[in-house]
């Protein structure tokens, strides 16, 4: 065949099939589109979170040890983060429609497998998959919202996906936890298949936005896939275990690192030299990505640690269940809705520079506030915190969405997005492990140092644990029970006050993070929107 009568068929095959042309739509038709999409990401989102106030309920049901069941959290987030970056690709050679019905889909069906697991091994695979799964969702919603909007609908799409990406992972718990009480823990799963299934077919019957190149399969750098995959998983490994592990002291911990340091040098090399690179990484030559995904890392820090943090502290120090551990939380999402407009009216009408300042200033001040936690603090007391907490950090978010995200277009939009994405979440992973190494280093230093004062105080300590053991002999008749009831019942109290003081200490570090990452804010360039996109560009 000659090569005019290919060049003819071709022509032949986009007369048959034009482009879409997604600016062009009705605006009703783009706001429903939108919202499709967007209710699929927060889906995602919500179940990153929605066991943290449920762990002891997941734990009892499926009679796993204290260092696995961590694992139910970690497992999604280290699947997700691996299909973040890839689903720039997946997008490209499969098209959204297809690439979003499947994610939706299947993270229903995989939703019912985490309800149904037996054991936690079957309950660890399953939720990686889940989060494998559900990872497209997530920056998918960001580029189309990009493509299909312009002007002022655009200048609105930060400040809509700002909010449910917080807004998501913030209220976990409180639905989790409400969930679980009301009818138990494997319903906050079974809850993902109604609306999984609705957004499955509404993404195959209403969106049409580009069309698919699966050529691109063929075309697959498989090693990069692959070094990418190590390199996050390893990276999601380490943090998890480092803390329990005592981090490099550990020959696993070492050895996991180290190949995930050579996967990650393996991935930079093919996203660089690579014909056909899964990532792009092109979008860090734009200096105003490059920080604005710096601040996000930040704020998924942020946002991941002070998330977890709380409930943490609600169920190990005041001890509540999950149905009381979500009711204290959840008004930092009421907080969070109340404060999208405030954001997005000030990132269109103020320097965007000055609103992630006000933002970043904001956060660090919220965190000081909860860095005065006690041990008798609860709902009432974590109030003005936590409400804080939530205006402030939607005037970090939405700023930096539109400073990464406005100056691309077409393919490099979704690879931006991607990136974007990622570093949310990969800071949200580097949050929860630092964090807990910090907790858990200042609550033994805080024990050793209640011990040194006792130890001090000589006479008085032994008159108290005397005392109480003189009030606990009305309840046993053997003095030495009480005795030891009593030296229980100082030790708890020690254990408890040196651990409040653990959250005080991590409060203040975090709040000391966001002060210096004003640092960045004045280097910053505020893009100009970018001007429409055309149809060719959207593919």
């Amino acid at each position: 065949m000659t090569s005019a009568a290919i060049d003819g068929g071709r022509a032949l095959r986009c007369t048959a099939t034009p482009a879409p042309n997604p600016a062009a739509l009705p605006l009703a038709r783009k706001y429903l589109i939108f919202a499709i999409l967007a209710f699929g990401q927060f889906m995602a989102l919500l179940d990153i979170q929605i066991v943290a106030a449920s762990l002891n309920d997941v734990q009892a049901g499926l009679s796993a040890g204290p260092d696995e069941i961590s694992w139910v959290q970690t497992a999604y987030l280290m699947a997700e983060l691996v299909m973040i970056p890839f689903s720039a690709f997946l997008g490209q050679a499969m098209s959204t429609k297809w690439l979003f019905a499947l994610s939706a889909g299947l993270f229903a069906l995989s939703s019912v497998a985490c309800g149904l697991a037996w054991n936690i091994e079957s309950m660890i695979a399953f939720r990686a998959l889940q989060g494998f799964v559900g990872g497209a969702m997530v920056p998918t919603v960001f580029a189309v919202g990009f493509t299909i909007f312009e002007g002022k609908q655009r200048a609105l799409i930060p400040a809509i996906l700002g909010m449910v990406s917080v807004l998501a992972p913030t209220i976990g718990p409180t639905v989790g936890g409400i969930i679980t009480d009301a009818i138990g823990w494997r319903w906050i799963f079974f809850i993902n298949v109604a609306p999984g299934a609705l957004v499955t077919i509404l993404t195959i019957l209403l969106i049409d936005v580009d069309r698919a190149d699966r050529s691109m399969f063929a075309r697959i750098d498989w090693s990069h896939l692959v070094a990418m995959a190590v390199a996050l998983g390893g990276l999601e490994y380490v943090l998890e275990e480092g803390p329990r592990k005592d981090w490099f002291g550990d020959p696993t911990i070492v050895m996991v690192a180290w190949i995930a340091t050579v996967a990650f040098a393996l991935f930079v090399e093919r996203s660089i030299f690579s014909k056909n690179p899964i990532v792009r990484v092109s979008p860090f030559r734009n200096r105003t990505f490059a920080f604005a995904c710096v601040f996000n890392l930040v704020i998924g820090f942020g946002i991941y640690a002070s998330t977890y943090l709380l409930p943490v502290f609600l169920g190990r120090v005041r001890g509540y269940n999950s149905l009381e551990i979500g009711t204290t939380v959840f008004v930092v999402g009421i907080s969070q809705l109340l404060s999208t407009i405030i954001a997005a009216w000030s990132s269109n009408h103020v320097d965007r520079r000055i609103v992630i300042g006000i933002g970043l200033t904001g956060f660090a001040f919220s965190l000081w506030l909860t860095s005065h936690v006690a041990s008798n603090w609860g709902f009432r007391e974590l109030l003005i915190p936590q409400l804080a907490r939530g205006l402030f950090v939607m005037l970090c978010i939405v700023p930096s969405v539109g400073m990464a995200l406005s100056a691309f277009q077409g393919p490099e939009l979704r690879s931006a997005s991607g990136l974007f994405n990622l570093m949310r979440n990969l800071g949200g992973a580097i949050g929860i492990a630092t964090v807990n190494t910090w907790l858990n280093d200042a609550a033994r230093t805080q024990a050793a140092r209640f011990g040194e004062a006792l130890g001090a105080s000589g006479r008085g300590a032994q008159d108290y644990i005397a005392a109480t053991a003189a009030r606990l002999a009305a309840y046993t008749p053997d003095p030495a029970q009480a005795l030891l009831m009593a030296q229980a019942s100082i030790g708890r109290a020690i254990g408890r006050e040196a651990l409040t003081i653990a959250f005080d200490e991590v409060f203040r570090t975090m709040a000391g993070m966001f002060v210096v990452a004003l640092v960045m804010v004045p280097f910053c360039r505020v893009p100009k929107d970018a001007p429409p996109i055309s149809p060719a560009e959207s593919h």
